[in-house]
């Protein structure tokens, strides 16, 4: 058998003392006094406090501690007993409690000059210390930190604070000290150093500070776009997407609240939820405004956000609509060239007609244009005669004129003929019976 594993833990030394209303205790390891020890690693004890009121009703209560702590919210003017048990969690082993000791508590002091009601806001990984002042008079402020593990020790770590930077004899009644915030596998302590004119100094209480824990996660930013069947929603993790413990440390998943925005209230509010920072939603309904709200959540430290800034947009109409214009445009565009084609054609032979009636390409005969003495610039126009009777008259006069001239052209033939002595007897009676009957048709 292994003497580590059997043997007892033994009880640790206690320290106390009341002041100002609180229980300062100092603890020490078992074995502290001895040469020889089974347990050296003194780091690795955990100490568990039990304490109550000394009455015959009196209610325990149970608390860890460090080997250095203050045990405060008790009763003025009150005895209290207590007592402290180390454990080594990590073997399962428990040791025996210590003997029991009693101390009456003091009134506190209310002292204006100290800070009251100190407390942490922590938004996104940024962490701010606030505190009341009731002090009437010119005060100043020292905000103080303590990195956690330094309270493990048994070591006095009274003189290990240090002042955050930024937060030195101010003013204000906050301070931001993200910038002490260097890791969050660790805890903080942080108090208020209040200054009066005269030099007086006042402690506030301590707050304890372990960032993932004491840090809210906030609402995520959200952009939202359609496609024709698909909504997008495109989330920016809390604190931004360059805000690293935000977004690894916490595991964050989101979830997507999405509804038809419409007069209608009783329209149901749809809910999904996703680990990626893009999501999709489908089946969505035409011409229909879509509403959508994230939060940002993480079940590993169980919180949540709140919900977003609701983000709108509307869904574009169906596709049977469009085509329906589409087609209607066509038709419109086809129909006005038609009946554009069809005019162009008839004024191109309206055009030509008034150009082949007042302007012709060729003239007339030289011969009926200036019959008469009279130009014609055409041969087609009308005058107050009729057409038949016009026709009648120029064949008339223009066979008249062809006769008369062959006759005068027989004449002189003839008479060529009488002069040369060159026709025959025959060729004269011939002649004699052609003009004889070229007379009669002229009369």
């Amino acid at each position: 058998m292994i003497p580590y594993f059997i043997a007892q833990i033994g009880p640790p030394g206690i320290e106390l003392q009341s002041t100002n209303g609180v229980i300062k205790i100092k603890v020490s390891p078992p074995e502290a006094n001895q040469v020889r020890k089974m347990w050296i690693a003194h780091l690795r004890f955990k100490y568990n406090l039990v304490i109550w009121e000394n009455s015959s009703n009196a209610e325990f209560r149970s608390k860890s501690i460090f080997p250095t702590d203050i045990i405060d919210d008790l009763a003025p003017d009150t005895t209290y007993c207590l007592k402290v048990q180390a454990t080594l969690p990590l073997d399962l082993q428990e040791g025996l409690f210590s003997p029991i000791h009693c101390v009456k508590t003091t009134r506190k002091v209310n002292d204006l000059l100290c800070a009251k009601n100190v407390s942490v806001l922590a938004l996104n990984m940024k962490f701010h210390l606030h505190w009341n002042n009731q002090y009437k008079q010119y005060v100043s402020y020292n905000v103080q930190y303590l990195i956690g593990y330094l309270k493990k020790l048994h070591d006095d770590y009274s003189v290990k604070w240090l002042n955050v930077p930024g937060c030195e004899n101010i003013t204000d009644t906050q301070c931001n000290f993200s910038s002490i915030i260097t890791t969050t596998s660790g805890f903080y302590y942080l108090r208020v150093q209040a200054m009066s004119e005269y030099n007086k100094s006042c402690f506030s209480n301590e707050v304890k500070v372990d960032p993932l824990i004491t840090n809210e996660i906030g609402p995520p930013g959200v952009k939202v776009d359609i496609s024709d069947v698909l909504l997008h929603i495109q989330i920016s993790p809390p604190g931004g997407s360059e805000n690293e413990v935000m977004r690894d440390h916490y595991d964050l998943s989101y979830r997507i609240l999405y509804w038809k925005n419409s007069s209608n209230n009783e329209e149901e509010i749809k809910m999904k939820e996703i680990k990626q920072t893009i999501g999709t939603v489908s089946d969505l309904t035409p011409s229909t405004l879509y509403c959508v709200k994230v939060q940002a959540f993480s079940e590993v430290y169980n919180k949540s956000s709140h919900y977003s800034k609701e983000e709108c947009i509307k869904t574009p109409g169906d596709k049977i609509l469009p085509l329906i214009i589409l087609a209607t445009f066509v038709t419109a565009l086809i129909a006005v060239c038609l009946v554009a084609t069809l005019l162009v054609f008839a004024l191109y032979q309206v055009y030509s007609k008034i150009k082949y009636v007042f302007f012709p390409s060729c003239q007339p005969p030289f011969n009926i244009e200036g019959f008469g003495g009279q130009l014609s610039s055409s041969p087609y126009l009308s005058t107050t005669e009729e057409p038949i009777e016009n026709c009648s008259i120029i064949e008339t006069l223009i066979t008249e004129v062809v006769y008369q001239t062959d006759f005068k052209d027989y004449k002189h033939s003839k008479q060529s003929s009488r002069d040369s002595g060159n026709y025959s007897n025959d060729d004269t009676s011939g002649s004699k019976v052609s003009e004889e009957m070229l007379e009669k048709e002229i009369v």
